[in-house]
């Protein structure tokens, strides 16, 4: 089967992961558009708790992209970063005399889609 490798597309998925959309969006706009090393090498050094789950989904996308297509990861580039609002954990606190205040605990989905830059 013969793909034009300048319009492939791959996509790697992050569902229900513990954290807040806005922190992890935080992290996502800082890549978005940026080379596959670019943003490994961002990701690396930014000093945020939501960046280890974007490198591992944005190495995953590579691995993807690498083994399943045969691109090479060096002309790799992140087309598409979003994150949205996934569901919302809902705890009780114990609180003084009887009460219990809630506690929302949020998480996200973190969708990459990662294709070859055009030569």
């Amino acid at each position: 089967m013969k793909y034009n490798k300048s319009n492939l597309e791959v996509k790697a998925l992050a569902k229900h992961i513990r954290m807040s959309s806005h922190k992890a969006r935080r992290v996502i706009n800082q890549i978005r558009g940026r080379s596959y090393e670019q943003a490994l090498m961002i990701l690396e050094f930014m000093p945020y708790r939501a960046c280890y789950p974007i490198l591992q989904l944005i190495s995953s996308a590579a691995a993807n992209a690498s083994n399943n297509l045969n691109i090479n990861k060096a002309n790799l580039i992140i087309s598409e970063a979003k994150v949205d609002k996934g569901t919302v954990l809902k705890r009780f606190q114990p609180r003084a005399q009887g009460r219990g205040y809630p506690i929302h605990k949020p998480t996200c989905h973190i969708t990459i889609i990662v294709k070859s830059r055009s030569q």
